[in-house]
């Protein structure tokens, strides 16, 4: 039987406050910015049937702040009116409904800015995801179809409408996917 991991303190982040630079290392040394979840396997260029066009893109979202927001069930509905404010307030947001009384938001820091203040200890929990998510984005004109291939969910626009979201998982790969505009999903993942 294997022994269990040992955790060092470079494993642990204190959770009394969340850090203002998030760093990953590359090479010997630590840089400010976040390094591409995928790395040096990701290839820009055009590939496979270029001659009809693929009909979907990949991309890499990298948001200044990715949280879980939780709420109590004594003040779902204050929750998502201060979800629903700070969405609004800050366009270049996103906030989705992922589980009962759970929701995944992801932003600039402005979106940060906008949302802290206005939850209470009272009302629920928000837990800052942004060290350990990556977001990919899917678009184009046959993602569904692709997205179909890889998840069992129905992608269509009137089944999984446009602003809405949910958890889900590929075999052992848990993701949560938002779908911003009719052509185009958001892919969260774990980072490792």
């Amino acid at each position: 039987r294997p022994s269990p991991p040992t955790l060092y303190a470079a494993d642990t982040f204190p959770l009394t406050s969340f850090p203002t630079i998030y760093s990953t290392l590359k090479g010997n040394a630590c840089m400010s910015s976040r390094a591409s979840a995928l790395g040096d396997t990701h290839k820009h260029g055009t590939f496979g049937n270029i001659d009809n066009g693929a009909g979907v893109t990949l991309g890499e979202n990298f948001f200044d702040f990715t949280a879980e927001i939780a709420a109590f069930p004594s003040s779902i509905q204050a929750v998502e009116k201060v979800v629903g404010v700070a969405n609004a307030k800050v366009k270049t947001s996103l906030a989705f409904k992922i589980a009962t009384n759970r929701w995944l938001a992801a932003g600039t820091s402005d979106f940060r800015t906008a949302l802290e203040p206005r939850l209470s200890e009272q009302d629920g929990t928000l837990t800052d995801l942004t060290h350990g998510r990556s977001a990919f984005v899917v678009s184009g004109p046959k993602v569904e179809w692709v997205l179909s291939k890889l998840f069992a969910v129905d992608f269509s626009l009137k089944a999984f409408p446009t602003h809405s979201g949910l958890a889900t998982m590929h075999h052992d790969i848990f993701v949560q996917i938002h779908r911003p505009q009719a052509e185009a999903f958001d892919i969260f993942v774990f980072r490792s």
